[in-house]
């Protein structure tokens, strides 16, 4: 917490407040540990901590907001770009994985929804995560929502410092429409096409029926670029309301889907069509393609295995139909997996930075180098908090006006950032 100075970004969301900064840090860390691992306030309250359901049902009211949380998220993340070594992780990644996570959820109400792919009720979760393991983005989706217009957000909106310029999904992420917004806001979608022996391929022209006379069987039409032509200041003006946040890419596609004759969404579907046809030649033709886009979406796998472990409790169904709570749920369970990730990191630089390990490490050694692992993670247990305690690592301290609480910690003293699981 405090090395990271996520304090910082809830006072500035809350306004301040009555509560020391030693006395709101353990109560936040208590109430992200409900939340994110699903087990609730009451059963972490009963902890011997010192603090009382009641004192922790208030920090949660008073300061951890959605807009807290995220802050709290956002700022793990960028702590974790920062302190990461470019001798041992390589440069850094400007490509994410996305896909949705479907979480199960009490029966309770009405508003309990049912996904017809999934075969049960519950909500969705979509994420996106880094080639690190580290998830820079996620949100809370309903489970009729486009998962194109969720990957289009978390690429857009994710508020860190990465610059994302290109995005692995799964099958979902080869629509045409999805192809001509991402081309729109200039950056590559790269997805996993299964049945790739079924993909059509566009002609650049009309009038050269033979020019391609291996590909005849997967030609078909040619690109309608007057159409694109006519329709482009249109299309530029919905792109630009994306990226400016004056529209969500979800309501644009619930639009143009009501009015699928839109002379604007006919253009982007052949924007969209003309990208997936150079996407799918190059699909074929590279095989370092292939494995990155492989590669990426196996660390998303990892990550919703990890998600899995720390979001433990009730079964791992949620227990509320509440959108606020479904919602703090998710942030706080990628703030605790940020959190896992950035100590991983912190501790695999500090062993492998040891001069023994130089000779060691072969290129083939480091690209197997993961931070995103939970062996010596014990959820289960009683909830031990101490503060007082600091883990001896060795790491760049997130630049930021000292406090009376950073009396003492040098820059090479951290402050363990979750609390110890016992």
């Amino acid at each position: 917490m405090l090395r990271t100075r996520c304090l910082d970004a809830v006072t500035s969301v809350s306004g301040g407040g009555s509560l020391s900064a030693e006395v709101l840090a353990e109560r936040l860390l208590l109430v992200i540990y409900a939340y994110g691992t699903n087990t609730g306030i009451k059963a972490v309250a009963s902890g011997g901590h010192g603090h009382t359901e009641d004192e922790l049902r208030y920090v949660r009211r008073r300061y951890l907001s959605a807009e807290a949380a995220r802050a709290i998220a956002v700022n793990i993340a960028n702590a974790t770009f920062a302190a990461r070594s470019t001798e041992l992780w390589g440069q850094g990644s400007t490509a994410v994985a996305s896909d949705s996570t479907h979480v199960r959820a009490y029966d309770q109400n009405l508003f309990t929804e049912w996904h017809s792919r999934y075969g049960g009720r519950g909500v969705l979760i979509y994420w996106h995560v880094e080639k690190k393991s580290l998830a820079i983005h996620s949100q809370l989706i309903n489970c009729t929502a486009s998962e194109v217009a969720a990957m289009v957000e978390g690429a857009m909106r994710h508020g860190t410092t990465m610059d994302v310029e290109a995005n692995y999904t799964d099958s979902h992420g080869q629509s045409e429409i999805g192809f001509g917004i991402t081309r729109l806001l200039n950056f590559d979608l790269l997805p996993r096409i299964k049945r790739i022996n079924k993909a059509k391929l566009y002609r650049p022209v009309a009038g050269e029926p033979d020019a391609y006379p291996q590909l005849t069987a997967a030609l078909t039409r040619p690109i309608r670029w007057e159409l694109i032509a006519q329709q482009y200041d249109q299309m530029i003006k919905y792109a630009t309301a994306i990226r400016t946040r004056t529209a969500s890419a979800e309501a644009i596609l619930r639009r143009f889907t009501r009015n699928a004759s839109h002379p604007t969404y006919a253009a982007m579907l052949e924007v969209g069509r003309a990208q997936k046809t150079i996407f799918v030649a190059r699909y074929l033709r590279l095989r370092d393609l292939q494995r990155e886009v492989e590669e990426g979406l196996n660390v998303m796998e990892s990550s919703n295995g990890a998600n899995s472990v720390i979001a433990y409790g009730k079964g791992g169904e949620i227990a509320s139909n509440r959108r606020d709570e479904q919602e703090m749920f998710v942030l706080c369970l990628r703030i605790l997996q940020s959190a896992l990730v950035y100590m991983n990191t912190l501790m695999l630089q500090d062993i492998l930075g040891e001069p023994e390990w130089a000779d060691l490490l072969t290129s083939a050694d480091r690209r197997g180098l993961t931070p995103l692992f939970w062996s010596h993670v014990r959820p289960y247990g009683e909830v031990n908090l101490d503060m007082g305690a600091r883990l001896n690592l060795t790491a760049v301290t997130v630049p930021g006006p000292r406090t009376s609480e950073d009396e003492g910690l040098g820059q090479s003293t951290p402050i363990a950032t979750q609390p110890e699981r016992r």
